[in-house]
């Protein structure tokens, strides 16, 4: 009962950071309708800046704050140099897009830092380990979670209780009747874009002290992720949610009960799913 307990505080820790990840994806998708397969490369490049800012200044706190805001601009530049253009011929060339912008900004890893994995370590009470039910379990897992919940329900709030929310809702809708009521329409796509690519860095910096940080990160989460957004349901914050919980404990009970097919699980339950969803566990025909 002990390993059952400790692997699902696994599958729990495992899912925070996935909905950190799809959070973003989903933010871009459900407001721009921009299908953003650069969005791991976020998270990766998320990772190596915490390691670089960690190491200049010796606080892992340092990173989780300057690392996301990096990937803010990164992300500002990108919608307004290059996704702007093209956004207005259609969801294949936004694709074809962040997906060649994924390959480059993987290169751009491998040029500066190396194709070696780097390591981040955190301090303090995070490098503790609290005893409950008689099994000791590391806090940084434990906060990953806690910041996956807090994450969620700020993201809650705002797109559903401010009015920075109504409008972006509104301008998904209609933008020509929201642009002609004074709000500045290209602005607000290019803050949702970045802000989605920050929380994809926020994400990678969590990620850094629990997985190793490599030029393989991007595509080891890459799938997952868009199987807890296609899952949940394009665009769905609350089917973000619900699908991170389950590929979560998929992924790690799979590992210990079934390991051979642990990967294949997660497809499965993706096809059952939608076999009877088509559109996944929440989304709406638009």
């Amino acid at each position: 009962m002990k390993e059952i307990f400790i692997f699902f505080l696994h599958g729990l820790s495992y899912s925070g950071l996935l909905f950190l990840i799809a959070s973003g994806l989903t933010l871009v998708f459900g407001m721009m309708r921009v299908l953003n397969f650069a969005h791991a490369s976020f998270y990766m490049l998320g990772a190596y800046f915490s390691y670089t800012i960690a190491v200049w200044s010796d606080h892992f706190w340092v990173s989780l704050i300057f690392g996301p805001l990096i990937l803010f601009m990164i992300g500002a530049i990108i919608e307004r140099v290059f996704l702007r253009r093209v956004h207005t011929f259609g969801l294949v060339y936004d694709l074809l897009l962040t997906f060649g912008l994924g390959y480059v900004i993987g290169e751009v890893v491998k040029w500066i830092w190396g194709t070696k994995p780097l390591s981040v370590s955190v301090s303090g009470i995070l490098n503790d380990t609290v005893i409950f039910f008689g099994i000791s379990y590391p806090i940084y897992r434990l906060f990953i979670l806690f910041v996956a919940m807090l994450i969620g329900i700020l993201l809650a709030i705002i797109l559903f209780r401010t009015k920075l929310g109504i409008i972006i809702r509104a301008a998904v809708d209609d933008n020509q009747m929201v642009n002609a009521l004074g709000v500045n329409i290209p602005l607000i796509f290019m803050s949702v874009f970045a802000f989605g690519a920050a929380l994809a860095g926020f994400a990678g910096v969590i990620a850094g002290p629990l997985l190793s940080t490599s030029t393989d990160m991007a595509n080891l989460v890459l799938i997952d992720a868009f199987v807890v957004v296609i899952v949940g349901g394009l665009g769905s914050l609350r089917g973000s949610v619900v699908s991170s919980l389950i590929v979560g404990q998929l992924n790690s009970f799979g590992v210990l009960l079934i390991p051979r097919i642990s990967m294949a699980l997660i497809y499965l339950m993706m096809a059952i799913i939608l076999v009877y969803k088509p559109l996944g566990l929440f989304g709406v025909k638009k």
